[in-house]
């Protein structure tokens, strides 16, 4: 995979648009950020997925995908060896960031099913339905210690 064909996979989704964070570019949708390219290096990019995701991507990619360092990389998000990397499985990768990034109006009118495959292969849900449990689950809930 080179750096344009990740470009072209990016761009593919609806919406996309093409910016430039931090001297490298970013990809958009609504304005958020769900992938990057050229960061570290000009070989690798950045998928932004959920961290049940980014670690299935991982286990099943080792030689392609590694979280990244730091509270980032906690989050979700996710470097990308592109050398390493084929067309069908980095499109999956960013199809779920995709996704994720998307507001919920216009990913369900342009439902991915490559987003969506490995989630429901692993925990036997709909993709929506497992979006919904993940995105619950990272929201910070609060204090829930009742004071004494």
């Amino acid at each position: 995979m080179t750096p344009n064909e990740f470009r072209k996979l990016a761009l593919s989704f609806p919406a996309t648009a093409e910016h430039a964070h931090m001297n490298h570019p970013d990809f958009r949708v609504a304005g958020k950020i769900f992938a990057t390219l050229g960061y570290p290096s000009k070989e690798q990019a950045m998928v932004k997925v959920t961290p049940v995701e980014q670690e299935m991507l991982v286990r099943a990619e080792p030689s392609v995908f590694t979280p990244v360092k730091g509270a980032w990389g906690l989050k979700g998000c996710t470097s990308v060896n592109l050398e390493a990397a084929e067309k069908t499985t980095l499109h999956r990768a960013i199809a779920a960031a995709w996704q994720l990034a998307a507001p919920e109006s216009l990913s369900q009118q342009f439902p991915t099913e490559a987003a969506t495959a490995p989630a429901e292969a692993a925990h036997g849900r709909t993709g929506k339905t497992l979006r919904k449990k993940v995105r619950r689950a990272a929201k910070p809930q609060g204090n829930r210690h009742k004071p004494i």
